[in-house]
């Protein structure tokens, strides 16, 4: 029985205690509710506010990202501060978690330093065509953490900041313009002034060729089998593509039809008869 009314009096103390912190609880959850609504509201303002104005859609993502964690940190300490706990012990307690978390999360905290270098300082932004790491394709997400990147071939590439900030990137549409270097090779027996001329009259016809810069075809190579010329061009991104395929079909057609030979690798091989040589091997060990 003594056993039996020292619980009794044990929960009643626990009661009494439970029912004098209730409503310290209830203002800390009634924060946390009130805090959260404000913190929506502020995010959406935000995101309206990015809506109305042409910003960057990465700068936009981060800046919203970054505003959302930021209100939700400070309205986790206020709660944890309504419940009792002394602000110093909670700075110290979260200074020794954020150096745990640190050391174990190094090549993280690499990645993320990496998506704010890429985001501030933009070397590259979504929708531009970007090779780096290996990997070449139109970057389609950058975040705090890795950059997405959808290859030709239509896969997804995801590739960690980190490393995307601190090596060289290929940013091909920059510029707006690209150049193109295209080699069309004919045989040593054509005309050479017969040849260029149709490459240049192939080139100069085409609307979607700027003309400043000039384009230029030279005779850039004299190879094994073949003489080979250049043919250079800057055109706008969304025709690149379009004209780098037809210039190849188009330029192989015009040389044919102007009586052009585009030869294959060859070699000259000569035969002898040894038999017929004075001073060979065979002649020589038959004395």
């Amino acid at each position: 029985m003594e056993k039996l009314n020292d619980w009794g009096d044990i929960a009643k103390e626990y009661a009494a205690k439970f029912i004098d912190y209730l409503p310290t609880l209830i203002g800390a959850l009634v924060l946390l509710l009130v805090g959260l609504w404000v913190i929506k509201i502020i995010v959406g303002y935000l995101r309206k506010l990015f809506d109305r104005k042409d910003y960057d859609p990465t700068l936009e993502k981060f800046t919203l990202n970054a505003a959302s964690w930021g209100l939700k940190i400070l309205l986790f300490v206020l709660v944890i501060t309504q419940l009792g706990v002394e602000s110093a012990s909670l700075v110290a307690a979260v200074g020794a978690a954020g150096l745990a978390i640190g050391l174990a999360l190094q090549g993280s905290l690499a990645n993320l330093a990496g998506g704010v270098l890429i985001i501030v300082l933009k070397p590259f932004k979504v929708g531009d065509w970007i090779e780096a790491q290996g990997v070449s394709g139109s970057v389609v997400e950058i975040s705090l953490f890795y950059t997405k990147i959808d290859t030709f071939g239509n896969q997804r590439a995801v590739v960690p900041n980190g490393q995307l900030s601190n090596d060289n990137v290929i940013n091909y549409s920059h510029n707006g313009t690209r150049r193109e270097n295209l080699t069309f090779g004919i045989s040593y027996d054509d005309d050479i002034k017969k040849a260029k001329e149709v490459l240049t009259n192939m080139v100069m016809e085409q609307e979607n060729v700027l003309k400043d810069p000039a384009p230029q075809v030279i005779v850039s190579e004299l190879g094994d089998s073949s003489v080979n010329f250049s043919v250079r061009y800057f055109a706008e991104l969304p025709v690149f593509w379009d004209l780098h395929w037809y210039m190849i079909e188009e330029g192989k057609i015009r040389l044919e039809e102007a009586g052009m030979t585009i030869p294959y690798p060859q070699r000259d091989v000569y035969l002898y008869d040894q038999t017929k040589m004075k001073g060979t091997v065979r002649e020589k060990r038959s004395e």
